[in-house]
């Protein structure tokens, strides 16, 4: 592990040569993409990989545009480059790649990747029109530019994270996606970036989503009643709150691993969570 500032590469050609070195080393590669603002959830991926035999691990920084509806939150999501920076030494990553929107779709850029099928249904893809292609295009240009061992993703984003295992093995990329649990705060509340966006009184209201989800998954007959209890707790809406095959989200059949996924509103922010049910 570095005790040094991490390597920054801004181009696809320096992150490469930075990794071509490695490989002729004979070490194993680690990717974390993000968008930044990292949090504690940011870092366990990193340990994660660490502990899955990453040599070395790299991150990457990049608001991907694509990814983002024309409401959405793109010009004010929170972007903390030295601070981010900071903590990627404190934890001894390797390399950051900052690359600009120019270096991902440089002029001319003409091609998108288009999921289909049950991953990609509804829930998200539902809510955000268009969400899911600039997310699947973004991550294989990364995984292709980084060409790593293997790649950690957290379960917090959960179909996000079933689109990228589907992507890597449908476009037969030679990495190994590693999900990690869902890094939690004190109160339970999944770590995400887009926390900062919440007010004290908010992020009271908040920490109440994961008891009412932990209180589902303990009796699933409780489902149809959780968007009321969610909007009583305070929240402002209830975009879903779903039971789910865990490895199609297709709707569960008997005998099968299900999840229970939920997005819901507070003020101007949307919180995502989810569970594993028995």
């Amino acid at each position: 592990m570095s005790a040094d500032a991490p390597i920054i590469a801004r181009t696809a050609a320096e992150l490469r040569d930075a990794v071509a070195g490695w490989r002729r080393a004979g070490s194993r590669i680690g990717f974390v993409p993000t968008m930044g603002a990292l949090h504690e959830g940011h870092l366990a991926l990193a340990a994660a990989a660490r502990r899955a035999g990453a040599d070395r691990v790299l991150f990457s920084i990049f608001v991907n545009p694509t990814q983002f509806g024309p409401n959405e939150d793109f010009s004010r999501y929170p972007r903390r480059e030295a601070e981010d920076l900071a903590r990627l030494a404190a934890i001894g990553a390797d390399l950051a790649y900052l690359p600009a929107a120019g270096e991902i779709y440089p002029e001319g850029f003409a091609f998108s990747i288009v999921p289909s099928g049950p991953i990609v249904a509804d829930l998200e893809a539902a809510v955000r029109s268009g969400h899911f292609a600039g997310v699947a295009t973004v991550v294989a240009k990364l995984l292709i530019q980084a060409a790593p061992d293997l790649a950690a993703f957290g379960e917090k984003d959960y179909q996000q994270l079933l689109l990228v295992r589907r992507l890597v093995r449908d476009l037969d990329l030679p990495v190994e996606i590693l999900p990690v649990p869902t890094v939690r705060d004190r109160a339970g509340l999944a770590l995400s970036s887009r926390n900062a966006y919440l007010s004290p009184a908010q992020l009271a209201v908040a920490r109440r989503l994961n008891r009412i989800l932990a209180e589902i998954t303990a009796d699933p007959s409780t489902l149809a009643a959780g968007p009321d209890r969610l909007r009583d707790a305070g929240f402002d809406a209830v975009d879903y709150l779903v039971l789910r095959d865990a490895e199609t989200l297709a709707e569960p059949a008997p005998g099968r691993p299900r999840r229970l996924l939920a997005a819901v509103r507070l003020g101007a922010t949307r919180l995502l969570d989810n569970m594993p049910v028995s």
